[in-house]
């Protein structure tokens, strides 16, 4: 399975919202930080939007925010609101009928079983899963904070595989 470049940059705009709660996201700040183009992105967030993952503001102080809190916005669903009509091989497309393997293809059904396994696998993480306590992504995305903020990884917010060396301080 692959994601195109709409999803892929819909989850960037996603978690650069995250780690910058507290301001209002500009549309070219999140282009240079994520190295793609300003007018692909105004596509993407103008989808984002459509699909109330972000709420817009327009004008001179205009920009972007998450529209609910990071831990209600799942990546399956970001996945599945930009992939949605993409089909997975030429057979899952509505103009691709005249495939004369089709009466008897396994490979149908098995492309079916493994495309909700991909998407049941991406519904078991919110775009918090992706930011929180990840320093290496806060380097990239984050813009500069007050010192002093912590941040703190919860029994319920840690994955069961980390430890508590993942508690550390954003600088």
């Amino acid at each position: 399975m692959r994601l195109t470049t709409r999803t892929d940059l819909a989850l960037r705009t996603l978690m650069f919202c995250a780690l910058n709660p507290d301001r209002i996201v500009r549309k070219h700040e999140v282009a240079e930080r994520c190295n793609v183009s300003e007018n692909h992105l105004a596509q993407v967030i103008n989808g984002l939007a459509h699909k109330g993952f972000v709420t817009t503001l327009r004008g001179r102080n205009g920009g972007l925010t998450l529209a609910r809190p990071k831990d209600e916005i799942g990546v399956g669903a970001v996945a599945r609101a930009f992939e949605g009509g993409v089909p997975v091989a030429d057979c899952f497309a509505n103009s691709r009928a005249d495939c004369p393997l089709a009466p008897s293809c396994r490979l149908r059904d098995a492309l079916a079983r493994a495309v909700a396994a991909f998407y049941d696998s991406l519904d078991t993480l919110t775009i918090a899963d992706l930011v929180d306590c990840n320093a290496g992504l806060e380097s990239v995305l984050a813009m500069p904070a007050p010192i002093g903020v912590r941040c703190v990884r919860t029994a319920e917010s840690a994955p069961q595989e980390a430890s508590a060396k993942e508690d550390q301080t954003v600088a």
